[in-house]
């Protein structure tokens, strides 16, 4: 599923209030990393996550990476911090709207 520009500007203002949820540190895309974020991503579709200043990747390089590797799609990249949306599989809470 690929996002439209219309429904990654509705995501990133529905994330606008939200605090990151996962901190990629020194240890970078870890495992316990990418189930943090698969975790978070099944409880609220929408998160994001922080890059800190001690890991060892790139912030486009991380927008590159962890969406792919999660699942997931990127819905924007804000400074150093990634919003990933991910549609619930049985019970969908964010309504995406639809281009004409």
């Amino acid at each position: 599923m690929s996002l439209s520009g219309k429904q990654r500007r509705f995501l990133r203002a529905e994330a606008h209030a939200l605090n990151p949820v996962v901190m990629v540190g020194k240890e970078g895309l870890s495992e316990t990393v990418l189930d943090a974020v698969r975790d978070a991503l099944l409880a609220h579709e929408l998160i994001k996550v922080r890059l800190l200043d001690t890991a060892p990747l790139e912030r486009d390089e991380l927008a590159e990476r962890l969406p792919s590797m999660v699942k997931a799609e990127a819905a924007g990249l804000i400074g150093r911090v990634l919003v990933l949306y991910k549609r619930h599989p049985h019970k969908p809470q964010i309504k995406l709207p639809r281009d004409p």
